[in-house]
C-alpha cells in the first residue's frame, strides 16, 4: 500500500454499551460528556483522522405507533445533541476532526452557519458538518412541520440550504479582520458583504457576525445511499460515506458511481475521500461469536435500523430471506443491501448480523491481524480512501479496546494507518494524501 488509508469513528452522543452482551453500563457517564471525553482522547492517541457523531431529533413510534420500544431498548432516545458534544471535545483534543450531524430539514440556515462557524474557531480548525435531510416524521414534528417532505423535495431544499451556508461562510473575506489599531479599525467592512439569498424555501440577508474560522466553513460530509443522495454527496461532499452491504464488489460500485458523479458535476474525484463504514470485531472464532449473538441482542438492533428505514423490521422472520418487495420511507442504502442480500438467500438473521456486528463478505471478525489484511486487500481491489469504523451502543471496553489496543496497530505495521497527524485542521489531515 502506497499511502495510509484514512480512517474515522463513528458514535452516538446515547448508551454506548446498552446492546452489548455483558459490560452493558460501560461510559453509564455518558449524558456528561465524560465517555466521549475518554473516547475522543484515545481516538485521537490512535491517529484516527476524525470522530463522526450521527444524530436524530425525535422519539421514534414504530409504523406511527407507540414509544414504548424506543424507549425500551433505546433506540433513538435518550440521545443528546452532537453538535453541543462537539464543542466540548475540541477542548480535549488537539488534531482530531470532530463531525456532527445537522438536518437540512429541521435547522435554519442561519444559525446552522453560525453555529458551525464558531466550533470551527473553537476546535482551531477540526469541524465537520454531517449533511442529512433526516427520515423521520417524529423528528419534523417537534419542528413545527406535520410531515417531513417527500425525499426528492428534501433533496431540493437541501440543495438551496447549502447554497445559502456556503454564501454567508463567504461573506466574509479570510482577511477581513484587520485589526489595525493605527486607524481604528478592527474589520475592513469593504471585505464583508450581505447575501442577499431569496430563494423558494429560504430568505436570508447575511452577512454572517461570526469571525472567519479557520477552515472558513467546516468539512461537508454525507451518506447519501440513494440515487439522488448519492448524487447531492457527489456534488458537495469533501467526505463521503459508504453505508454499502455486499463485499468488495458493492464497494467497487459504489466508489466508481460516486467518481462518475463527480466529474459531471465538474468536482475532480481527489475532491473527496470515500470511506466505507465498517463494524469490526475483535476474536478469535468467528463462527462462535455470531452464533453467540442472541435474539434478545437482535431485537433492539432491528428496532433502531427498522425506524430508520420506516419499516418495522420486527415483524419479519429473521431465518428467511428479507423480501424484495418491501418499500421503506426513510433511509434507503440499508434496505438495498437487505434486499440484495436476501435475494442471495441470506436470511434476515444474518444480513443484520452483516450489518450491525462485521461484515462477513470483508472478514471483519476474526483476530486482528486477519482483520487488518483483509481491509487492506479489499481497499487494493475495490478502491476508496478508507474505514470508518461503527461503534453505536454496543461499544464496551472490550470493543474499543479490540479496536484501538489490537486492529490499529496491526494496520500501523502494515502502513496503512497513519501514526502522525499531519496538519493542524481537519481539512489539513483529510487530504495530506
Amino acid at each position: 500500500m502506497a499511502t495510509p488509508l484514512h480512517f474515522g469513528f463513528f458514535s452516538s452522543f446515547s448508551a454506548p454499551a446498552w446492546h452489548a452482551p455483558d459490560d452493558r453500563m460501560f461510559g453509564d457517564d455518558w449524558p456528561s460528556g465524560g465517555y466521549h471525553s475518554w473516547l475522543a482522547r484515545r481516538v485521537e492517541a490512535a491517529k484516527f483522522d476524525f470522530l463522526f457523531f450521527e444524530d436524530t431529533s425525535g422519539v421514534s413510534r414504530i409504523n406511527n405507533e407507540s414509544i414504548d420500544t424506543d424507549l425500551r431498548y433505546a433506540l433513538s432516545a435518550p440521545k443528546n445533541d452532537p453538535v453541543a458534544l462537539i464543542t466540548y471535545l475540541s477542548a480535549v483534543t488537539e488534531r482530531l476532526g470532530l463531525v456532527a450531524t445537522a438536518s437540512t430539514s429541521l435547522y435554519p440556515p442561519f444559525l446552522l452557519a453560525r453555529l458551525y462557524s464558531t466550533i470551527d474557531s473553537l476546535s482551531r480548525g477540526r469541524a465537520g458538518w454531517n449533511i442529512v435531510t433526516s427520515s423521520e416524521n417524529e423528528s419534523a414534528q417537534n419542528f413545527g412541520q406535520d410531515a417531513l417532505l417527500p425525499t426528492q423535495q428534501r433533496y431540493d431544499k437541501a440543495e438551496e440550504f447549502v447554497e445559502v451556508v456556503s454564501k454567508l461562510w463567504g461573506s466574509w473575506d479570510a482577511d477581513a479582520v484587520v485589526k489595525d489599531l493605527a486607524n481604528n479599525v478592527y474589520t475592513d467592512s469593504s471585505r464583508v458583504r450581505s447575501i442577499d439569498h431569496a430563494g423558494e424555501h429560504f430568505k436570508v440577508r447575511g452577512p454572517l457576525n461570526t469571525y472567519p474560522s479557520p477552515q472558513h466553513r467546516p468539512v461537508f460530509a454525507q451518506a447519501g445511499g440513494s440515487p439522488r443522495g448519492r448524487d447531492f454527496a457527489a456534488k458537495h461532499a469533501e467526505l463521503i460515506m459508504s453505508v454499502t452491504i455486499g463485499g468488495v464488489e458493492a464497494m467497487k460500485e459504489f466508489r466508481e458511481d460516486i467518481h462518475a458523479r463527480m466529474r459531471a458535476h465538474g468536482r475532480d474525484p481527489r475532491e473527496a475521500r470515500i470511506v466505507y463504514a465498517l463494524h469490526p470485531h475483535i476474536t478469535e472464532n468467528v463462527s462462535t461469536f455470531r452464533r453467540s449473538i442472541t435474539d434478545e441482542q437482535l431485537v433492539p438492533v432491528l428496532g433502531k435500523h427498522g425506524a430508520h428505514l420506516g419499516v418495522d423490521l420486527l415483524t419479519y422472520d429473521l431465518d428467511r430471506p428479507f423480501p424484495t418487495d418491501v418499500e421503506a420511507s426513510g433511509t434507503t442504502s440499508m434496505l438495498t443491501s437487505l434486499k440484495e442480500k436476501g435475494r442471495r438467500g441470506i436470511t434476515l438473521r444474518e444480513a443484520i448480523i452483516d450489518f450491525h456486528w462485521g461484515d462477513d463478505e470483508l472478514g471483519s471478525i476474526g483476530p486482528a491481524s486477519s482483520i487488518a489484511e483483509n481491509l487492506i486487500s479489499a481497499m487494493d481491489e475495490a478502491g476508496g480512501d478508507g474505514y470508518i469504523f461503527m461503534a453505536t451502543q454496543d461499544a464496551n471496553r472490550a470493543v474499543i479496546d479490540g479496536i484501538i489496543d489490537e486492529l490499529v496497530p496491526e494496520l500501523q505495521r502494515r502502513g496503512a494507518m497513519r501514526t502522525d497527524y499531519a496538519g493542524s485542521t481537519f481539512r489539513e489531515n483529510l487530504f495530506a494524501f
